[in-house]
């Protein structure tokens, strides 16, 4: 249908405006005219505008529409559909997707139909991200104390070091020192790197099969080719995707992780089909789907079978959810670093219980955020336990992009439409504000920095304290946080030569100062911080020690690169910040040996000296065993203590230092302002990720060019491939709907009690060797460790389904123990859950499932459903459902029936072991009543847990699978004569 059709048959065809001079058309819901929508949180604007714009009378209503407009009073009670604008997959979860659509193509072939029409109705993205392991590495062999205990996997012992001679003794060694110090070591050859950089860079590789040294140059590739070998299967399938699928869009291996790619190359904020704007959004199968809410983009995670279905088509169904507005006050401490922020919004969020909320932040604090603080925070969901964190469109969001890939013509077109249908936030106008379930407050000015120690790490110090805390330690007895130091001897100094000049220490005198890029820290914003610090630190004259043990540890090459490109490396080397190299050192206790008049001097004065890193382990004795207070920091604050050469100051009163010519020098005259922080990371980070990431997407890579796929409309399935097979889904499919079919004289498979997860009824891990899939595969001349695990043979379903139910832990009643197994009821014989059902098929018996409270609960899974319709399974009856689980078994054609309330199996005294009869009428209602009859002579009756009328459609065609497969081949979709379909034999 033409799109000048479409629109004039809509029915919201009065709302529709027009940008740039009419060429673009949008819908824009504030032409209803409503005054509610104005009070309305901005996601559920945005759940409102794709209610209009797909009201289709079908999947979405007027009604649909209605209710979100009086999002004020349905919230929480009333179910509507979202139809997003995009679908995210990776490779695990899509694959099994993927196949799905092949299967469907030759269903419609054999009879007759164009399988090229065929494709996602929504655009889907697939980025192969999932299949890299590292087969290849570069090994830290050290001589290093173990801070374990035991010996050592990395000794002398364990692998043989190829390693020159340190020329010291480590701390805890027999001969009681650190090692030499520096100034004593032979000096090293003009142009040298320190002995540090030596050491790791003369760690061999080692091939983990044969421990053969394997050169550094090599190692990527070497990864890329047993990436390549393990998944040349899938690869080669994903390969076919990309060409034979319109709407699909695959990112290859070795591009960037899903969430790079979906914040910096997929992410549109504004969508344009047919000549029609609209918000983007998306539904993703990565747990990092909520980072980009941070953009003002509404999106979350899904399941792989929930990700399907609105691939093909279908909305997500949810109920109108809560919208918690987050107001964000004050002004940012200016010691307080993007971490601070993040974890203090983190924190304050846990204790307000909004699980399975939404999160729509606003007020005057936001302005203050960067555009990669709003995505670190909306990544944080699953810790506070909401659903989605979502961050406006504003001045920031738009300032983000121009750094992407949003032209300058781009950025004018969607400020211009947001502002039109109110996307767009300014927080000037307290007025604009909109009205939420709750408000929480939070006051950005509350948020301190923090230190932790000096011997666990969750012993929060605020750096504003932590000149008296750290005295409170000298005094407290011997404890978490005590040193229990006498009065008298707090006031110890000893001096000592180092390089031929005399220094002194004392308690709390910083010897070890590591920044470290990994976990905690690698936000870019807080090593740019600590870099311009070093710098503005350089420039004052400020110096280190140089008896302090200093080193600069990034987590990757990429923050080398942008502290390079941003030019503060150089100021880091200058305070003796050098990159030591690639991996764990100080937080597992590598630190190269303090000096061995350091170490004479800390046990001399029976002194409190103190490490300070920016990594995550600092327990007591943990970085060398004569320093025994330890501090994990931020990694501007630990160059600030390095700086100042002890804890023991308080940085708003005392300065750090003097400069050249003898002024004193405070800490906040050389930390960088948060402006500062933020251009240099728009200018150096995100435009250099943005490129390379381009750059990655354009040319893709040597090996995914070079693999070769047929060019065929349907894929040609390859019968010895054990990763990707055609799906039996579509086995026997009429063209017309069957007639409703009972079901008589059932067998329960599995009599279960309460709580029965996904992972009891798909488990994702390793293939046991004993089970009914490991059999199957070893049929195929697999040995045991080619097995691999149901995760990645998620496109073979002969594994999945000998796969379902085979979890060690599923307690089935029938054999009342945990264990894969069942009873089957007319031979007595105990089996494989697998081989019991593969015999009731055989015989033509139908399959059902009883079940306690909650059955389905836990993360979605891809065959959840599929695996048990692939076992014939026809309905399950239960106490209660997972909501989640219940729409999966409705998508794949199984009845989720449910015990009347105050009934159980118990109540009814079934034992499991009778038959069941369960009939259906001819005209299927949402939350009809059922009678099961038994082979006793009793009856019970039933919810069948149908939420619409959808889900009876659904139902009848046997899923949605074949509902959709049907609407390609003609079908009226009615009810007919057709002869009934029953689930294959897989």
């Amino acid at each position: 249908m033409a799109l000048a059709t479409q629109i004039k048959e809509h029915p919201y065809s009065c709302v529709i405006d027009t940008l740039k001079d009419g060429k673009i058309k949008f819908f824009n819901p504030r032409k209803l005219n409503d005054p509610r929508y104005d009070r309305l949180p901005l996601t559920i604007r945005v759940f409102l505008e794709a209610a209009i714009r797909n009201c289709d009378g079908f999947y979405t209503t007027e009604s649909d529409v209605e209710n979100i407009l009086d999002w004020q009073q349905q919230q929480d009670k009333t179910e509507v559909p979202f139809t997003p604008a995009r679908v995210l997959l990776q490779d695990f979860t899509g694959i099994p997707a993927m196949v799905d659509l092949a299967a469907m193509r030759d269903a419609v072939a054999k009879h007759g139909e164009d399988p090229s029409l065929i494709n996602p109705k929504c655009p889907t993205d697939l980025i192969v991200d999932h299949s890299l392991q590292i087969d290849f590495s570069k090994c830290a062999i050290q001589n290093a104390p173990n801070p374990g205990g035991g010996e050592s996997a990395t000794s002398p012992r364990s692998v043989p070091s190829r390693l020159p001679s340190r020329g010291g003794s480590h701390c805890g060694g027999q001969q009681g020192s650190c090692g030499k110090a520096a100034c004593s070591d032979p000096p090293a050859p003009s142009g040298a790197r320190p002995a540090a950089v030596q050491q790791i860079e003369n760690t061999p590789l080692l091939c983990p099969f044969h421990l053969k040294p394997v050169s550094e140059t090599e190692t990527a590739v070497k990864n890329q080719e047993m990436e390549l070998i393990r998944n040349k299967e899938r690869l080669q399938f994903f390969k076919w995707c990309s060409k034979a699928f319109k709407n699909v869009n695959v990112v290859p291996p070795d591009v960037g992780a899903v969430h790079q790619v979906n914040l910096e190359y997929l992410s549109r904020v504004v969508q344009v089909s047919d000549g029609v704007m609209y918000p983007d959004s998306v539904v993703g199968t990565d747990s990092h789907t909520t980072m980009i809410n941070g953009l003002g983009i509404l999106g979350w995670g899904v399941g792989g079978i929930e990700s399907e279905a609105v691939m093909l088509g279908q909305p997500v169904s949810l109920t109108l959810p809560q919208v918690v507005g987050c107001k964000l006050v004050g002004s940012i401490n200016p010691l307080s670093t993007s971490i601070d922020i993040v974890l203090g919004i983190t924190k304050h969020l846990r204790q307000a219980a909004i699980a399975g909320r939404f999160v729509e932040f606003f007020g005057p604090g936001l302005s203050q955020l960067s555009a990669p603080d709003r995505t670190t925070i909306a990544n944080m969901c699953p810790e506070y336990n909401a659903t989605v964190s979502f961050f406006p469109i504003d001045q920031v969001t738009l300032k983000h992009f121009k750094k992407t890939n949003f032209s300058h013509e781009k950025l004018e077109l969607m400020e211009s439409y947001m502002k039109a249908i109110k996307l767009f936030r300014s927080y000037e106008e307290p007025c604009e504000d909109p009205q939420y379930s709750e408000v929480i407050e939070i006051n950005l000015s509350s948020m301190v920095p923090h230190v932790s120690g000096p011997k666990r790490p969750q012993d929060r110090v605020a750096v504003s304290n932590m000149k008296a805390d750290f005295q409170s330690c000298l005094d407290e007895k011997v404890g978490f946080k005590g040193f229990h130091i006498s009065k008298e001897k707090q006031e110890t100094r000893v001096a000592f030569l180092h390089c031929g000049q005399e220094y002194q220490l004392v308690h709390g005198s910083v010897v070890i100062a590591a920044v470290i890029s990994c976990t905690n820290n690698c936000n870019p914003s807080v090593m740019l911080t600590a870099g311009l610090l070093a710098k503005k630190a350089v420039e004052a004259g400020l110096t280190v020690k140089p008896y302090i043990r200093t080193s600069l540890a990034p987590g990757s090459g990429m923050v080398t690169h942008y502290l390079n490109s941003s030019g503060v490396l150089p100021y880091f080397s200058q305070l003796g910040f050098q990159v030591i190299g690639y991996g764990c050192a100080t937080c597992v206790g590598n630190t190269a040996p303090l000096p061995d008049a350091v170490v004479d001097a800390i046990k001399q004065g029976d002194l409190v000296t103190c490490g300070l890193l920016s990594g995550n382990r600092h327990f007591e004795g943990r970085l060398c065993d004569c320093v025994r207070a330890n501090y994990l920091a931020s990694p501007p604050l630990v160059v600030a203590y390095a700086i100042a050469g002890t804890v023991g100051i308080d940085f708003e009163k005392e300065p750090l230092g003097l400069s050249s010519s003898g002024k004193e020098v405070y800490l906040s005259d050389i930390w960088p302002s948060r402006e500062e922080v933020q251009q240099t990371e728009e200018d150096t980070v995100i435009s250099s990720v943005f490129k390379d990431l381009r750059g990655r997407m354009e040319k893709g890579n040597t090996f995914w060019n070079n693999i070769t796929s047929p060019d065929s409309v349907v894929f040609p399935w390859d019968p010895k491939s054990t990763y990707i097979r055609s799906p039996p889904f579509f086995s026997k499919l009429s063209k017309d709907l069957p007639a409703p079919q009972s079901i008589e004289n059932a067998h329960a498979l599995l009599f279960l009690g309460d709580k029965v997860s996904t992972d009891h009824i798909s488990p994702a891990g390793s293939i046991a060797r004993a089970s009914a899939a490991a059999k199957y595969l070893q049929s195929r001349r697999l040995t045991p460790r080619e097995f691999n695990s149901y995760g990645a043979r998620r496109g073979n379903d002969a594994v999945m389904t000998r796969g379902t139910f085979a979890s060690i832990k599923l307690l089935n009643r029938f054999i009342g123990k945990p264990g894969p197994k069942t009873l089957h009821i007319p031979s007595g014989q105990t089996l494989d859950v697998f081989e019991a059902a593969d015999r009731y098929q055989r015989d033509g018996v139908p399959l059902i499932i009883l079940a306690g409270k909650e059955y389905g609960s836990g993360n979605s899974r891809d065959w959840v459903a599929k695996g048990p319709f692939l076992l014939g399974v026809r309905a399950v009856i239960a106490e209660s459902f997972e909501k989640l689980h219940k729409s999966q078994l409705v998508g794949m054609g199984i009845m989720p029936l449910q015990f009347l309330p105050g009934q159980s199996a118990d109540s009814l005294e079934l034992s499991g072991k009778e038959r069941f009869s369960i009939v259906l009428p001819e005209s299927l209602s949402p939350s009809q009543h059922l009678t099961v009859k038994t082979s006793k002579g009793t009856s019970f009756s039933v919810t069948a847990l149908f939420d619409s009328q959808i889900d009876v459609i659904l139902f009848q065609h046997g899923g949605l699978l074949r509902f959709v497969a049907r609407t390609f081949l003609g079908s009226s979709l009615q009810p007919g004569a057709a002869a009934a379909e029953r689930a294959p034999s897989p």
